[in-house]
């Protein structure tokens, strides 16, 4: 082979090794670039995971101050129905004691309900189909003016009170009509005597008074036997709080949901 030969084949062979060697330094080219939108990708990936935990972070902890103020609403709801409970056990332990001071019989037949009224037995006021109070019920009642008034006093509690409720409930015998006038007149007889007695409970808080006649449609209980009718006939003292100051409650709670939204 001549010295010309020799040479061109060298040539031939560093073209095919250079040709080798470009496709190696674009496949070389191409991993690199993959590896860096692959390191792109993971690197996006993390921001976004960063991101994702601190939403967490931020979501858990408007839940915990939810379930706080929504704690705090409950407590305050709590205290309401307390006060409420406090101020028919403060009556009904007045009345109690008064009943044993003036040595009046049927101190037994005064309870609250399951409802939350006050129960006061019919015997304790009223003769059979009377309005009229006898003298055991006007020592009652006269006890009761002082009560209310002495509850009304405290600002802290009249502040949650809408009205106090004197309600007249009869037995079955007789005709509705009949028994709707006589509870009413009864409830009437209690709030007249209780203003009568004490002057000053109705110059100062006869807003918050009125009575009620429901007749013989909101039995105790039910039955037509003497002791069922007995335990009917009564009085009820209803305390009936403000709506505003639940809702109030209620609006703080909803405010403080937007403010942290």
């Amino acid at each position: 082979m001549s010295t010309e030969d020799a040479f061109i084949e060298r040539e031939d062979a560093m073209a095919i090794l250079n040709a080798e060697i470009s496709e190696k330094e674009s496949n070389l080219m191409m991993l690199e670039s993959e590896a860096e939108a692959l390191k792109l990708e993971v690197e996006t990936g993390q921001i976004a995971l960063t991101l994702s935990e601190e939403q967490i972070v931020d979501q858990q902890k408007i839940i915990a101050q939810s379930n706080k103020d929504l704690g705090d609403m409950r407590t305050q709801l709590r205290a309401v129905a307390v006060i409420r409970l406090s101020i028919l056990e403060r009556v009904k332990n007045t009345i109690e004691e008064e009943l044993i001071k003036a040595n009046i019989e049927g101190g037994d037949q005064v309870l609250i309900g399951e409802n939350g009224n006050i129960i006061l037995n019919n015997t304790l006021l009223f003769e059979s189909n009377s309005s009229t109070i006898g003298a055991d019920g006007k020592a009652l009642v006269n006890e009761l003016s002082q009560v209310f008034e002495n509850i009304l006093n405290d600002e802290d509690i009249r502040t949650y009170i809408d009205a106090i409720q004197i309600e007249g409930h009869t037995d079955s015998v007789n005709t509705a009509v009949y028994n709707r006038g006589l509870s009413t007149d009864r409830a009437n007889s209690v709030v007249n005597y209780m203003f009568q007695t004490n002057t000053d409970l109705e110059t100062k808080y006869g807003s918050y008074f009125v009575a009620s006649g429901y007749s013989e449609y909101r039995p105790l209980v039910i039955g037509d036997d003497s002791e069922s009718r007995a335990q009917n006939r009564r009085i009820e003292i209803s305390i009936i709080l403000k709506d505003s100051n639940i809702q109030d409650i209620i609006d703080t709670y909803l405010k403080s949901i937007t403010d942290v939204d």
